[in-house]
């Protein structure tokens, strides 16, 4: 059910955009969850503000990654 669903909203993305929208959801969503964490730890109050805060910077840095890496799948995959 997943790779179907997967399959059919990335399936016709380039690699590299491909690998940086998965890294970007994945980190950002284990950012967000960290964030909301954190935030209840230090002033629950602000909580949804730690939620979003460290949730962006870790979808943003998980979205380059993946993007470089999605970089090297395809310059893998070209051959020499």
């Amino acid at each position: 059910m997943i790779h179907a669903v997967r399959t059919r909203l990335l399936g016709e993305l380039p690699v590299p955009v491909r690998h940086g929208t998965l890294g970007g959801l994945m980190s950002g969503v284990s950012g967000c969850i960290a964030g909301l964490i954190l935030g209840l730890i230090a002033y629950p109050p602000t909580a949804w503000f730690a939620t979003f805060e460290l949730g962006a910077l870790a979808a943003l840095a998980g979205w380059i990654i993946g993007l470089l890496v999605g970089f090297l799948v395809s310059a893998r995959r070209a051959g020499p």
